[in-house]
C-alpha cells in the first residue's frame, strides 16, 4: 500500500531560476501543483480520473512560507498529504526539502471540486465512496499558519492593469493559478528584489476569470513587511486577493 505522504523529486532548472540563481516563486508553485497531482493521481482521486466523470479540482487557497529558494541546478523535494476533507473543500500541505532532506520551506492549500460542466462545487467525498478520506493523514505537522482573510481597505492604490492570454490560461479553462502568483510579484521592480526576498506568499481565488478578461491590481502596505493586493476584473468583481510578506 502506497504511503499517505507523496514525496517527488524536482530539479530547479536554471531559466526557472531568476537572476539571484533561485527558483522563481511561481515555479515553485507549479511544482507543488504537480506534486499534488502525482499524489492525488497515484491514489485514485486524481484529475486523470476527475476529467471522465466532469469534475476537477481548482485550488481555492495557497500559502507559502520559505527559508531558502533552491538554487539553479540543485535537486530538491516536495512532500505532499492531505491534512483533512470535507464535503465542498480539503486541506493539504506541502514541504520543500534539499536534497539531504534540510527543510526550505512549508506549503498550506486548499482545494474544492467542480462539476466541470456547470462550474458549481461538487461533493468531494461522493468520489469513489469517499477514497480521500483513506488518505488522510491529520498527524503530521505543517508547522506554517495557515491562510487568513486577507483584509484590504478602500485606501488601496491602483497599479496597473493587464490584459490576459492564450498563456494564461489552464486545463481548467480558467486563469492558471500559477499565473496570477507572476502577476502579482511582477508589481515590484528588479531592483525591489535586488534588496528584498518572499518570506511569506498567500493568495485566495475568488471567482474565474478567463481569457480576455483585463485584470487590474490594487496594492495596500499593511505593515513594515507586508502588502495586500486584490486582483478585479472589468465589472469591478474581485477574482483574488493575496498577501506577500518581504524580508
Amino acid at each position: 500500500m502506497k504511503d499517505k505522504v507523496g514525496r517527488y523529486e524536482f530539479l530547479a532548472e536554471p531559466f526557472h531560476c531568476d537572476f539571484s540563481g533561485r527558483l522563481f516563486m511561481g515555479h515553485l508553485g507549479n511544482h507543488m501543483l504537480n506534486a499534488a497531482d502525482f499524489h492525488s493521481t497515484d491514489r485514485g482521486f486524481g484529475m486523470q480520473y476527475l476529467f471522465t466523470i466532469n469534475r476537477a479540482w481548482v485550488l481555492s487557497r495557497l500559502a507559502i512560507e520559505m527559508r531558502r529558494m533552491p538554487r539553479q541546478y540543485e535537486h530538491f523535494y516536495v512532500e505532499t498529504w492531505v491534512e483533512g476533507a470535507m464535503r465542498y473543500f480539503t486541506q493539504r500541505n506541502f514541504a520543500v526539502l534539499g536534497s539531504d532532506g534540510t527543510p526550505y520551506g512549508y506549503g498550506r492549500s486548499v482545494w474544492a471540486m467542480i462539476d466541470t460542466e456547470t462550474r458549481q462545487p461538487s461533493d468531494i467525498l461522493a468520489i469513489n465512496d469517499g477514497a480521500i478520506n483513506d488518505w488522510i493523514d491529520a498527524e503530521r505537522p505543517c508547522p506554517i499558519d495557515k491562510g487568513g482573510r486577507v483584509k484590504m481597505s478602500d485606501e488601496a492604490q491602483f497599479v496597473r492593469t493587464i490584459d490576459t492570454y492564450y498563456n494564461d490560461v489552464d486545463i481548467n479553462g480558467h486563469i492558471n493559478s500559477v499565473k496570477y502568483i507572476e502577476h502579482l510579484l511582477d508589481l515590484w521592480p528588479l531592483d525591489w528584489y535586488k534588496q528584498h526576498s518572499v518570506s511569506r506568499f498567500e493568495v485566495a481565488y475568488v471567482a474565474e476569470a478567463h481569457a480576455g478578461d483585463r485584470l487590474s491590481f490594487y496594492r495596500e502596505q499593511t505593515s513594515a513587511s507586508d502588502h495586500c493586493i486584490r486582483i478585479c476584473k472589468d465589472d469591478g468583481a474581485e477574482v483574488v486577493r493575496s498577501k506577500v510578506s518581504f524580508e
